[in-house]
């Protein structure tokens, strides 16, 4: 079954609940606002990983939600009856990256002029860009992005990125990964002479989750 991973935003009104009856796999990240997912509440800059149906209420002021979602590459991505809007999708392989699987949803932060050395992972997943500016160098393209871009990154494909020269910048990714992972980094650099030298990078893990989604 060919698969995708999925970012969407979704713009809630004050206390207004949207409901998603499906138990895919989803990443949530809270963007602006507040929301409760099935109860919980969740602060602006705050994440969860779940692969149950889910109720998302905004609290009284309203929010902006960044989804990521797996699901069949022919799945319908209309609207769900709320202000939602596919920000990007990529087609992953599972039964490419493991037997057992896992979701996680982190943030990357760099210093001003901070780079991430030439590197790969070990799973796939998409990014979008909360603050400052970044450039990513893969495939033999180099594309720049300031708040709100999101990209793809494959896993196996080098990656070199270059944070804005005058600010901090900050991306959050939701990533597939083996399940052997669980509570452990997926990078590994390019170089041997790169693994020991000093990171300007720093990482918040929100949440990361086992997932049971496999190909027929």
């Amino acid at each position: 079954m060919p698969c995708e991973i999925r970012l969407f935003e979704d713009v809630l009104f004050g206390n207004e609940e949207v409901r998603f009856d499906d138990p895919a796999p989803r990443a949530l990240y809270v963007s602006a606002g507040g929301v409760s997912v099935n109860g919980e509440e969740v602060p602006a800059d705050g994440g969860v990983v779940l692969a149950e149906p889910l109720r998302l209420c905004a609290t009284g002021g309203g929010a902006a939600v960044w989804r990521w979602e797996l699901a069949a590459s022919d799945a319908d991505t209309a609207a769900y009856g709320h202000r939602t809007s596919l920000r990007l999708a990529g087609r992953i392989d599972l039964a490419a990256i493991a037997d057992e699987l896992l979701l996680r949803l982190d943030s990357v932060a760099f210093p001003p002029g901070g780079t991430a050395l030439l590197h790969t992972h070990q799973g796939p997943g998409i990014r979008c860009l909360r603050e400052g500016e970044i450039r990513i160098d893969t495939e033999g393209r180099s594309s720049s992005y300031g708040p709100g871009g999101a990209w793809f990154e494959s896993g196996p494909e080098p990656v070199f990125a270059q944070a804005s020269p005058d600010v901090p910048s900050r991306f959050i990714r939701a990533m597939v990964l083996p399940r052997s992972l669980l509570g452990a980094s997926s990078i590994r650099y390019v170089r041997d002479e790169d693994r020991d030298r000093p990171k300007s990078q720093s990482y918040r893990v929100f949440a990361e989750a086992p997932i049971s989604m496999h190909p027929a």
